[in-house]
């Protein structure tokens, strides 16, 4: 409020500047032709004074210089009166509407007293509201070619230049990152990652050997033993695999987020999931990749047909969802999803126990 006060006393003060000098106008102008009948009175009466001119003479002049003076200055005042008028008029109007509608909108166009300050790069910047993600990745690479020690830049950019399909540039960018912010395990994975992601996915020596670098930091990296499995399965060492991504299911949290593609890679390989009982699993150890993967088919149809005639168990719904969902099969995990809902609506506890597993689950669906 104060500055629209200090805005408003600084338009008054130009407006008062603009007006007071049109005030003194006609005065100035009527008084010039004033001083010179003055100083004609003032000579006839210096003339008489030195016998110059006779006194009937001197006061006949008088008279005649008086009378053209106060026509004179009547006149002066109504003419010049009445055309300053007009202009006064008009450049007040000017003054009082235009000064005040002018100085609006040019700060409306350039200033807001609502706006706070900016740095000049975000003043530089394009908004990351209206920016593309393109624009986004030159304008942080163009910031890290001037400032390439900016290691919180390099970590931040690397995945998105991996999701953008530039593996090349994702790879240089955790090099740096691992430069200036120090070696960890997670580093390591991605950076491992990366290099696979320039070799079409395949598990190269070169990124073997970053993924054994982050276990040997940290033996729990997720990322890194995924991939020691996935090199293993491109080696033909499928059971090596398999019994990497077992153990990593064991030990994992049922929310973990990398669950669903772990049990995904385990099935296509005919692995068996950690939820089947110890017996299947030991009695499936023999039997070859296409004998598990039809095992744990028939497994999950006996299971559907049992909840079909039963839906009161959730845990077996859970179940069954979970294995549609490795198998690849999506749809007909949501329709088992709507069928559990379905068997269970008429009782709110179980309802609601079902809905919150599956939240747990990332399976809302």
């Amino acid at each position: 409020m104060s500055l629209w006060f200090v805005l408003a006393l600084m338009t008054a003060a130009a407006i008062f500047a603009v007006l007071w000098p049109l005030g003194r106008t006609a005065h100035l102008r009527s008084g010039d032709e004033t001083a010179i009948y003055k100083d004609q009175l003032a000579e006839v009466g210096r003339d008489q004074a030195a016998g110059l001119i006779a006194a009937s003479d001197a006061e006949a002049a008088k008279i005649e210089i008086s009378r053209r003076l106060l026509a004179s200055a009547r006149s002066a005042q109504v003419v010049a009166g009445e055309s300053h008028l007009r202009l006064r008029r008009v450049v007040s109007v000017i003054a009082l509407v235009g000064l005040p509608l002018v100085a609006g909108a040019v700060y409306l166009r350039y200033g807001s007293p609502m706006l706070g300050d900016f740095p000049l790069a975000m003043r530089a910047a394009v908004s990351p509201a209206t920016a593309s993600l393109d624009t986004l990745v030159a304008q942080v690479e163009a910031h890290l070619e001037k400032s390439p020690a900016d290691g919180r830049g390099w970590e931040v950019l690397a995945p998105v230049l991996l999701k953008l399909g530039r593996a090349d540039d994702a790879v240089r960018a955790w090099r740096n990152s691992l430069q200036y912010n120090g070696e960890t395990a997670g580093r390591r994975a991605d950076l491992g990652e990366a290099i696979a992601a320039t070799a079409g996915g395949v598990v190269t020596a070169e990124a073997r050997a970053e993924f054994e670098r982050a276990l040997a930091l940290d033996a729990g990296e997720a990322k890194a033993r995924y991939f020691t499995a996935v090199a293993a399965q491109q080696d033909g060492k499928t059971e090596e695999a398999a019994a990497i991504w077992r153990n990593m299911l064991k030990a994992a949290p049922r929310d973990a987020p990398w669950r669903a593609l772990v049990e995904r890679a385990l099935a296509q390989i005919g692995g068996v999931a950690p939820e089947l009982p110890a017996d299947v699993v030991a009695a499936s150890a023999d039997m070859t990749a296409l004998q598990r993967a039809e095992m744990i088919g028939g497994m999950v149809e006996r299971l559907a047909a049992r909840l079909k005639q039963n839906g009161d168990d959730i845990d077996g719904w859970l179940r069954l969802v979970r294995a549609y969902m490795v198998l690849g099969q999506p749809d007909k995990a949501k329709q088992a999803i709507g069928e559990a809902r379905q068997a269970n609506g008429n009782d709110p506890d179980r309802l609601r126990t079902l809905n919150e597993a599956l939240k747990d689950l990332g399976l809302e669906g």
